[in-house]
């Protein structure tokens, strides 16, 4: 199979983001409109194509930017996989995450390369997220810990490292990689399990990306996810003898799996209530989202 490299940066960027792209619709294009605005310019793009077949990429308005790498090469093998491809041909010290249906705010690659540059003792920084529907309105923000210590300090409940934000230290990524084949929908909850005993973890608390969610999953996918996190942890803490964690877990898989069924059933007492981002993020992210959707409709 031919691999297709597009575009060829001209020298060493201080970040590479990556982006893995499988049927990105519109939303791609927004996606990549947020990092195309970052205030901080010294980066490259890997789009790498996961066998897309809807030609979204192809109409992407970037594409003549030397900073925008496109990788394809025709097969689906899944976002581990892809992460670990960009990781082998970054050229990037740090190396950061974006999902093809998040947007970034123009400051986020800034402040994280600026906190990484003060803290060499950081291997991997998050930030805070605010969360958008479909029609990119602001509806929530995600969980959030700050320390290595509040984010590592129950293991068995997973971690709140938002995956879309991270950004890390190249050699981090090359030492620990991607499980591949990857447990279904919780790769980053993996690699923050089996590396955060030798790692340092942090996360700024500006809410620095957008982090797309729906409003329901369907049951099986979420079956699926828990069964596999459960699984991941299980394996892990029964390699490291912690058998008290395996109950734990046990028991969060379980209370985690009673809440969905509920939810699907709209047990309202169940449901937990979204957290509301503050005045001034609200604020600032609903400005960004209108003046990119309006650059995207007038770019039609």
């Amino acid at each position: 199979m031919n691999l297709s490299v597009s575009n060829v940066v001209r020298i060493n960027p201080v970040v590479t983001v990556a982006m893995s792209v499988l049927n990105g619709g519109d939303q791609v294009q927004m996606a990549v409109r947020s990092i195309m605005e970052q205030t901080f310019v010294d980066w490259e793009l890997l789009i790498v194509d996961d066998g897309s077949t809807d030609g979204a990429i192809e109409k992407l308005p970037f594409l003549n930017d030397s900073r925008v790498v496109v990788i394809r090469d025709g097969l689906n093998k899944g976002l581990s996989a892809r992460l670990n491809q960009a990781i082998d041909i970054a050229r990037g010290q740090y190396f950061a995450r974006m999902d093809h249906d998040d947007v970034s705010h123009p400051e986020r690659l800034a402040r994280q390369v600026a906190f990484l540059d003060s803290n060499p003792e950081t291997d991997l920084l998050a930030t805070g997220c605010v969360t958008i529907g479909e029609a990119y309105e602001v509806n929530g923000c995600l969980p959030f810990a700050q320390t290595h210590m509040q984010i590592c300090a129950r293991p068995w409940l997973g971690f709140s490292m938002p995956h879309p934000t991270w950004m890390g230290r190249i050699n981090w990524f090359k030492k620990y990689r991607y499980k591949d084949p990857a447990p279904y929908c919780c790769e980053d909850n993996e690699i923050l399990l089996r590396a955060h005993v030798l790692s340092r973890y942090y996360a700024l608390p500006e809410q620095l990306l957008a982090y797309r969610i729906r409003e329901k999953t369907p049951w099986k996918k979420l079956w699926a996810t828990r069964r596999a996190m459960w699984s991941v942890q299980r394996e892990y803490f029964i390699m490291s003898h912690q058998w008290a964690l395996v109950a734990l877990s046990g028991i969060a898989m379980a209370m985690r799996v009673a809440k969905d069924i509920c939810e699907q059933f709209d047990a309202c007492v169940w449901r937990q209530r979204r957290v509301q981002p503050t005045e001034s993020a609200l604020k600032d992210w609903t400005l960004m989202l209108k003046k990119i959707k309006e650059e995207k409709r007038s770019a039609l």
